[in-house]
């Protein structure tokens, strides 16, 4: 079966124009032309991945990722016309998987598409067993729940920061290297920035160790990123 992808761009000749090549590869497409009508077909399900642009009409694409990842993981990549680091870090924070820069090659989407898409079944694989609650000093993190509370108090996180964290108590006392992290919680085929794990690991602190005081993932100069509480058990 083929794979189901959407695209919601409001530019109708550039729509047109992806919609053809995705056809030409084979996807089956479906399109949207402002936020509100994207957000409802996501809403409906049966796509393997989303193409948003951020600039749109009705909902911005943003609002529309925020929304969307309240009940869906599907992958999503971002199409925008922004270069700005602050609005990449902004689409990524907010979930997305990835984003490409208007105007881009074709053969560039498409590939960004097929990594997308590759993530899927690893991710499905490598999670965790059902019933897992992860516990690192005063810090716990429920699987099954996706809640993460510090000191008794819930912190919110997106799904990327979520999978960074269970990560790193999954693998509480161990140095983890970049490359580990990208792999792992981005997938082999990453192509994204290169200093993804740095931005996200900012993110974590910002939310866990300022915020409450504590001193959760330690940076080991020249490899990585470690948790070294003291403790840690799987319930």
């Amino acid at each position: 079966m083929a794979e189901r992808i959407l695209l919601v761009e409001d530019e109708e000749k550039m729509a047109r124009m992806v919609e053809l090549e995705l056809l030409h590869e084979g996807y089956e497409v479906a399109k949207a032309f402002d936020g509100v009508a994207g957000l409802a077909q996501a809403e409906a399900g049966g796509f393997d991945l989303i193409l948003l642009d951020i600039m749109l009409p009705g909902l911005s694409g943003l609002e529309v990722l925020r929304r969307l990842r309240r009940f869906s993981a599907v992958p999503v990549i971002l199409l925008t016309a922004r270069d700005g680091v602050t609005d990449k870090v902004s689409g990524l924070d907010t979930g997305a998987d990835d984003y490409i820069t208007k105007p881009f090659a074709i053969e560039e989407l498409l590939a960004r598409i097929r990594a997308g898409l590759r993530k899927r079944p690893a991710a499905a694989e490598s999670g965790p067993p059902p019933g897992k609650v992860l516990i690192a000093g005063e810090v716990t993190l429920d699987v099954d729940r996706h809640e993460i509370n510090v000191k008794g108090q819930p912190v919110e996180l997106t799904l990327r920061e979520f999978s960074l964290l269970q990560y790193l108590m999954e693998n509480k006392g161990r140095v983890l290297s970049r490359d580990a992290l990208l792999e792992h919680v981005w997938g082999y085929d990453y192509v994204g920035e290169t200093n993804a794990v740095d931005v996200y690991v900012r993110f974590l602190r910002s939310k866990i160790d300022e915020k409450f005081g504590l001193k959760l993932i330690h940076t080991v100069r020249g490899i990585g990123y470690q948790i070294r509480s003291d403790q840690q058990r799987v319930l």
